[in-house]
């Protein structure tokens, strides 16, 4: 470790000077004593600056994000009377956390994956807290991601349906970024009809019309 000895009026002009050589804050160094000021005979004679060596600790261990993450999660868990196990997946939207375990983890989701969805904001926030680049985190329990896109899919299908035999547009409720997606992908190379977004988050719904 690298040690520097820095003199100065006080000990603290004898910190700044040293942290001001080595380029760093005081909390990534070990400060010792060496000399305490002092004025001499009739404060001008044989005047003694202080002196401390300052030696300069090690780097910290890099936190990881995705175990930070991990934590939060189980504390939020745990809060709930929840205990869970958590696997991790990647996949094309980022890296997914997929929650399974005892208790009825139907809590996380909520109605409609409400709950799971603002989890999920909470949980990029923590990741992103700790992350040395931006991390993209899918939160996902019992498969419900899956499942709630099946449903959707199913739903883009029959409503579209609906819009060519009635030959009226159908405003969906409103739904989350994730799930318009899912909407808009589905339909997207349909004959017959279009899709679009309207509104504002968070009542920002899809239309399905004729082409």
């Amino acid at each position: 470790m690298k040690k520097i000895v820095a003199s100065g009026k006080t000990i603290e002009d004898a910190v700044r000077s040293g942290l001001a050589k080595l380029q760093v804050t005081e909390e990534r160094v070990q400060v010792t004593v060496l000399d305490q000021p002092s004025k001499g005979l009739f404060g001008l004679i044989g005047v003694k600056e202080a002196k401390v060596q300052i030696e300069l600790l090690p780097e910290p261990d890099p936190i990881d994000a995705i175990q930070e993450t991990e934590r939060f999660i189980t504390e939020v868990a745990a809060k709930m009377g929840l205990d869970i196990i958590i696997t991790r997946k990647e996949s094309r939207d980022g890296l997914t956390l997929a929650l399974s375990g005892s208790g009825d983890l139907g809590m996380l989701i909520g109605r409609r994956g409400q709950t799971l969805d603002a989890l999920q904001y909470l949980v990029n926030i923590v990741a992103n807290r700790y992350a040395d680049s931006h991390i993209r985190i899918v939160l996902d329990a019992e498969d419900f991601r899956e499942r709630r896109r099946k449903t959707l899919a199913d739903l883009s299908d029959r409503l579209a349906g609906h819009v060519i035999r009635t030959r009226k547009e159908v405003v969906l409720e409103p739904m989350s970024p994730h799930e318009r997606k899912v909407i808009h992908s589905q339909l997207q190379d349909h004959a017959k009809v279009r899709t679009y977004s309207k509104g504002d988050e968070p009542n920002r719904r899809v239309v399905i019309t004729l082409r």
